[in-house]
């Protein structure tokens, strides 16, 4: 492919002198400081917790905006890491910013540039960048990873992953680094390329070399081939991993989730009794070699419920409680200390609890209303689809809940160690889905929302205990809940799809903080200090999730993309 000497370029706008930025270690980021914000959930265990504790219940109705700055155009769900006081932004379009986290003063800002005749690079997604040494790393909408100079905005190295006019994956989760590796995932297409796409990576964090490559469709011989049935390998498709995993440096497992086949109506394969791994399935990988060590299959999937989301690891107490838990391994002795993965890993809205060093099936929940799944065997944890939910043929309909926007989707939730709870904002959307005659297109249905039967709210915020499973407070509201944010002041900081921006109290859900940004919440909310001083981010943009909510509930909000950071007087 022909390229440019300046196919690179870092775009310069001093504000003030280049920042010295300490290097990144494995250190860090196993237990980064309180202070910094490291990679996307700000843990390796997903956790989306900052302990600081500076902005508390007693004096966060005080918090006051400090700065703000616009973003690049584009679909925006960007999470801005912080480190030494400097914050590194990802913008749509492969653009990155370092700013001063504390005024928003632009230090450095760098714009990939694209190939002659390359289309897409405009509307990237770029969810999360991470930080190794003194790089930034990026994963760009030509399939590349690359390493971008802390201080100078410079390139450092770039690797090729894909050629995307052959075998293009959508880089739109971003990557983490952990012992020295970036592991990064991406989706794939849906038609008319072979399933070499669907890879997961692991590449040297220093020099960019690639380490392995895991795809996440079987090759013929391998494990899971079988459970394609006579579908062609050339034909099994769109198995991706399109959001950031989780990594457990004990255990030295990446954990990973995956999305629906295309088409998505199993009929149209090899039959709707075929699994088709792995296919929304939970992946936990070899961090050396990215061999599959199990993994764990949460539905065959015939209506785009994918279930590529956030897991948190965490070790726990394990008693679920009948009353609210409709699933639940009898060999479990309650009260029994267990090492989990655990959270909503997927858009049903279901909890899922798993054994995280073995896949063992611990427990599992509905939360919105869900008619996907009608049981779950506690003893081997095998899920059984809900026959009134399955195509047989062309032109059925049936009402699935929740829809292909959730349920639970990209906006993530968050656990607080302080309370052993998981926080998660998900939406009561439900969609009438028809199979289509042509089975080349993505998912192969047509369909069309709405809010779930029973409630005039889109918008849910649940808090879950992660011993017992009970709900213990929920609250909703018309609009669409977004990404969370757990903070050692015992604050849940959660925003929506018309602007709101709260901060919740952990312990009651009782909101004692509320500012609307006139805009939808689209990004990951982080905390960080600089100087001993607390500060509160979050980004307002469009996404996929807000403009489905604001569509079935008529509202219209500006679509700006722009950071906001908060603090107090």
């Amino acid at each position: 492919m022909k390229r440019t000497a300046a196919f690179l370029i870092a775009l310069s706008a001093w504000a003030q002198s280049p920042r010295t930025v300490t290097p990144v270690t494995s250190a860090m980021l196993a237990k980064p400081d309180p202070a910094d914000w490291l990679m996307w959930r700000g843990t390796l265990n997903g956790w989306g917790y900052s302990p600081l504790n500076q902005i508390n219940r007693g004096n966060v109705g005080n918090l006051k905006l400090v700065w703000t700055r616009g973003m690049n155009a584009g679909t925006q769900e960007g999470t801005p890491l912080v480190h030494d006081g400097v914050m590194f932004l990802p913008n749509p379009g492969d653009l990155i910013q370092s700013l001063d986290a504390a005024t928003g003063d632009l230090l450095w800002e760098f714009k990939r540039e694209f190939p002659e005749g390359f289309r897409g690079g405009t509307a990237n997604t770029t969810r999360t960048l991470a930080l190794w040494g003194k790089t930034v790393i990026d994963l760009s909408a030509d399939d590349f990873v690359y390493g971008v100079d802390v201080e100078t905005g410079k390139m450092a190295w770039e690797t090729r992953v894909l050629d995307y006019r052959e075998d293009s994956g959508t880089q739109s989760g971003g990557p983490i680094v952990a012992g020295g590796k970036i592991f990064s995932t991406r989706a794939c297409r849906f038609n008319n390329a072979s399933p070499n796409g669907c890879v997961i990576t692991a590449h040297d964090a220093t020099t960019g070399k690639e380490l392995w490559r895991r795809r996440t469709i079987p090759r013929p011989g391998e494990p899971g081939d079988d459970t394609w049935g006579n579908v062609a390998e050339k034909d099994r498709r769109h198995v991706g991993a399109w959001m950031t995993p989780s990594y457990d440096a004990e255990l030295n497992l990446l954990y990973v989730g995956t999305s629906v086949t295309s088409p998505a109506p199993k009929y149209m394969l090899d039959g709707n009794d075929k699994q088709y791994l792995y296919h929304n399935s939970t992946l936990a990988l070899d961090g050396n070699t990215g061999e599959i060590k199990w993994h764990y299959q949460h539905v065959v999937d015939h209506w785009d419920l994918d279930h590529p989301f956030e897991r948190l690891l965490l070790d726990t107490a394990v008693a679920p409680d009948a009353s609210q838990v409709a699933w639940i391994n009898p060999k479990i002795r309650p009260g029994e200390m267990r090492k989990v993965i655990t959270g909503i890993p997927g858009k049903t809205g279901i909890v899922y609890t798993l054994d995280r060093a073995t896949g063992e099936f611990l427990w599992a929940r509905p939360t919105v209303m869900q008619n996907v799944i009608s049981k779950i065997d506690g003893a081997t944890g095998k899920v059984t689809v809900n026959p009134d939910s399955v195509f047989t043929a062309d032109g059925q309909t049936h009402l699935i809940c929740p829809s292909a926007n959730g349920g639970k989707d990209f906006p993530a939730g968050a656990y607080s160690p302080q309370s052993n709870v998981m926080y998660y904002g998900l939406q009561n959307l439900c969609f009438d889905v028809t199979t289509s005659e042509n089975h080349t297109t993505a998912y192969a249905f047509s369909s069309k929302g709405r809010i779930s039967p029973g409630t005039e709210n889109a918008g849910s915020l649940f808090a879950i205990s992660a011993e017992t499973g009970k709900t213990l407070w929920k609250y909703d509201q018309r609009a669409g809940m977004m990404s969370s944010v757990a903070t050692g002041g015992g604050l849940i900081f959660t925003g929506d799809t018309v602007g709101h921006f709260r901060a919740f109290d952990a312990q009651n859900g009782k909101i004692l903080w509320d500012v609307n940004l006139g805009a939808e919440i689209s990004g990951y909310p982080v905390s960080f200090a600089v100087k001993g001083k607390q500060y509160v981010a979050v980004s307002t943009g469009t996404s996929l999730v807000s403009n489905a909510v604001n569509g079935l509930i008529g509202a219209k909000p500006p679509k700006v993309n722009a950071v906001y950071v908060f603090a107090l007087p």
